[in-house]
C-alpha cells in the first residue's frame, strides 16, 4: 500500500540529527530467516535494480523494496551520461567527463571513473538483450524528441537507432489521432527548425487508428494496441503508398510491452523502411519494458521484489544500519540485512522533501541533505527554466558512496546510496540522469562486494 500508514500509531518519527532512527534503544531480536538478507536495496528505480542485480549475480541474497515503481516508468530507456555541459552539447561523453568532474568536484561521477561508467553501459546491454542496445561512452547519439529538441544520448535501445540525426536525411513522423501528448506535425516543423549537424527533411503523416473504446488512449493503451497483430495490419494498411523513397519512419514510443522486439522489426519489414521510436511524455511504455527486463533477470538470479510499502528506517547498532521497517497497512515489518542500499531518487521521487518552511529532509533514514544553498540565499529563481539553487540538493557521499555528514564522517558504515538521491547534479539539464543512476548503482554493489560482512546462509531462497 503506497501513502502513510492507516494508523498514524505506525508513522515513523522525524529524524533530527543524523544517526538518529526511528527505533531508539537497543535492536529487537533479530527477524526471521526469510526476511534477513545479505543487501536490501530500497527503490526499485535505475539505480536500485542495477545494484541490485549486480549482486544478485554474484549470489548474494538480495531484497529490494520501494512504495512504487521507479522513474523507469517515467522516462525513456536512453542511457544519458552527459548530453550538456552548461549550453555545449557533447559529442563525446568520454572525452568531456574528465574536465567536466574538475569544474564539478561535488557531483556525482566524481566518484566513479570513466572506466565504471563504461563498463556499466556494457554490463546493462548484455543484461537486457531484449531491448537490443547500442552505443558506448566515446560518442552520443542524437535523437529526435516528442517536442521536436534533439537529445544526446550514450546508450540507446534499437527500437530507438534509427532516427539519430547525426547524419541527417529524410524524415517523416507518424501521428496517431487520439494518441495524447504526442503532435506529429509540432515535431517535424521543430525538428527542422533545430541546429543539427547534417541537414534533415522531415514531414508527418497523421493517421486515425479504428477506435477501441475498451483501450487506454494514452502511450501504454496504444503500446499494447501495437502488440496486437490486426492493429499492426491496419498500421501498415493505412500507410501503403503514402511513404517516399529513403524516408525513415518515426511512430511515437508506443510500439508494444511484451511483443516490443517483434512489433519494431515487424513493421519495419512490411513497410520497407527503417523505423524508429520517438520518446514521449510520461507514462513511457520502452521505460516499462527496461524495468520489466530487469526484474525478470532479477527474479531468476533468485532476488525477492516488494513494491507496494512505504519504507522507514529501523534499527541501528554500532555505527550500522540493522533493519528497515515496510509500513505495511497492518503494523510495520521489519527486514534485516548486512548491508543496505539507498536508491529513492530526488524529490519527484519522494526520496527528499521540501517543507513549507524550506527545509529538506532524506526520507527513509534522515540523512543529512547537502548541496543546498546558503542561509538567507534563494532556493528558486523566478523563471521555470533557470537551474535552481535547490537542484543540487540530495546526499553526500565517500568514495565508496557511503552518506556523508556535514564534516565528512560516513554516517552509516553499511548504508550506500545510489541515483538521483545523490547530491551535486541537475540531471535534466546536463542530460546525465539514467547515466549516473547507472554507473552510480553499479558501482555500489562493487564497493559492497569487495567490502560487506559474509554472505546471510539460510536454508531456502524465497
Amino acid at each position: 500500500m503506497e501513502g502513510p500508514a492507516s494508523d498514524p500509531l505506525w508513522r515513523s518519527a522525524p529524524a533530527d540529527k543524523a544517526g538518529r532512527l526511528d527505533l531508539s534503544g537497543p535492536v529487537r531480536r533479530a527477524a526471521p530467516a526469510e526476511m534477513t538478507y545479505d543487501v536490501i536495496v530500497v527503490g526499485a528505480g535505475l539505480a536500485g535494480l542495477t545494484a541490485a542485480l549486480r549482486l544478485s549475480e554474484q549470489d548474494r541474497r538480495v531484497l529490494v523494496i520501494a512504495k512504487g515503481n521507479g522513474a523507469t516508468h517515467l522516462a525513456p530507456p536512453v542511457i544519458d551520461v552527459l548530453g550538456y555541459a552548461g549550453d555545449k552539447r557533447i559529442e563525446s561523453p568520454q572525452k568531456a567527463l574528465s574536465g567536466f568532474v574538475v569544474s564539478h568536484p561535488g557531483h556525482p561521477y566524481a566518484n566513479v571513473s570513466a572506466d565504471v561508467i563504461a563498463e556499466s553501459l556494457d554490463w546493462l546491454s548484455r543484461r537486457v538483450p531484449e531491448l537490443g542496445y547500442q552505443g558506448r561512452l566515446d560518442e552520443n547519439w542524437l535523437l529526435p524528441t516528442a517536442v521536436g529538441v534533439p537529445k544526446p544520448s550514450a546508450l540507446v535501445p534499437e527500437s530507438m537507432v534509427a532516427g539519430d540525426l547525426r547524419r541527417g536525411g529524410r524524415f517523416v513522423f507518424i501521428g496517431l489521432r487520439g494518441l495524447k501528448d504526442f503532435h506529429a506535425s509540432y515535431l517535424a516543423d521543430n525538428l527542422a527548425r533545430a541546429q543539427l549537424p547534417a541537414r534533415v527533411s522531415t514531414r508527418f503523416i497523421e493517421l486515425e487508428p479504428p477506435h477501441d473504446r475498451n483501450a487506454d488512449p494514452g502511450s501504454v493503451g496504444f503500446a499494447r494496441r501495437f502488440d496486437e497483430p490486426r492493429f499492426r495490419d491496419w498500421i501498415v494498411q493505412a500507410l501503403a503508398g503514402q511513404l517516399e523513397p529513403n524516408e525513415k519512419v518515426g511512430f511515437p514510443a508506443v510500439l508494444g510491452i511484451e511483443k516490443a522486439g517483434e512489433v519494431w522489426r515487424d513493421l519495419e519489414r512490411r513497410l520497407e523502411h527503417p523505423a524508429f521510436e520517438v520518446p514521449l511524455l510520461p507514462p513511457s511504455a520502452p521505460g516499462i519494458r527496461l524495468y520489466d527486463a530487469l526484474a525478470r533477470a532479477l527474479r531468476q538470479a533468485g532476488a525477492r521484489i516488494l513494491i507496494g510499502d512505504r519504507v522507514a528506517a529501523g534499527g541501528s547498532e554500532g555505527g550500522r544500519v540493522a533493519e528497515i521497517n515496510a509500513l505495511t497497512a497492518a503494523r510495520p515489518v521489519a527486514y534485516r540485512a548486512n548491508s543496505f542500499v539507498l536508491a529513492t531518487g530526488g524529490f519527484a521521487s519522494g526520496g527528499l522533501e521540501l517543507d513549507s518552511r524550506g527545509s529538506v529532509r532524506e526520507t527513509v533514514f534522515g540523512l543529512p541533505v547537502a548541496g543546498m544553498p546558503d542561509a538567507g540565499e534563494p532556493m528558486f529563481s523566478p523563471r521555470y527554466f533557470d537551474t535552481h539553487a535547490v537542484s543540487r540538493a540530495g546526499v553526500a557521499v565517500d568514495a565508496r558512496l557511503r552518506p556523508v555528514d556535514e564534516k565528512g564522517k560516513v554516517v552509516f558504515e553499511n548504508l550506500h546510496a545510489a541515483g538521483a538521491i545523490l547530491s551535486g547534479a541537475v540531471p535534466w539539464r546536463e542530460h546525465s540522469g539514467n547515466g549516473i543512476s547507472l554507473a552510480t548503482g553499479y558501482a555500489v554493489a562493487a564497493a559492497i562486494l569487495e567490502h560487506a560482512a559474509p554472505r546471510i546462509r539460510v536454508d531456502a531462497r524465497d
